[in-house]
């Protein structure tokens, strides 16, 4: 089976797979998410590291249950043949109420099946207002019509 895109990635071809990873995120099933690792996948995720699909369900049930209103947007940075690293912010509360936008940077690797092997993951909170969200849409995937971060100022 094969996840498309597959590399050798164009550079159309990473900007598609980062939106697909962006929309699946949004949708916050770790089931559905899983699927797009390779059984066997590497992650760092902060300084939390996971072997396999099994790991990175558990990860992100735990992930989704403590921040609510999720809301996440990746931007390519760079490509290669079967690599894509991508920089991201999502915005989210926990359960006393604050809010926080994340800032990160992910590195990616691929199989040649179109399946993310490895994902590298840096991440930061950064605690902020509610009045100073900006990501605004309906639970779910981004609207296209949405600004990407670089349109945010982000």
């Amino acid at each position: 089976m094969t996840r498309m895109p597959v590399p050798p990635f164009t550079h159309a071809d990473a900007v598609r797979k980062v939106r697909l990873a962006e929309n699946a995120w949004n949708v916050r099933d770790p089931e559905v998410v899983a699927l797009a690792y390779t059984p066997d996948t590497r992650w760092r995720n902060r300084s939390t590291f996971l072997t396999g699909r099994a790991a990175v369900v558990g990860f992100l049930t735990r992930k989704w249950a403590v921040e609510h209103d999720y809301r996440l947007i990746k931007e390519i940075w760079a490509h290669g043949d079967d690599r894509i690293a991508v920089r991201f912010c999502y915005e989210y509360h926990d359960d006393a109420g604050q809010w926080f936008r994340a800032h990160g940077n992910e590195n990616w690797a691929f199989d040649a099946g179109g399946y993310m092997a490895e994902r590298h993951a840096s991440i930061n909170d950064v605690p902020m207002a509610e009045a100073d969200r900006l990501f605004h849409w309906p639970q779910g995937p981004r609207p296209d019509d949405h600004p990407g971060l670089s349109a945010l100022g982000l």
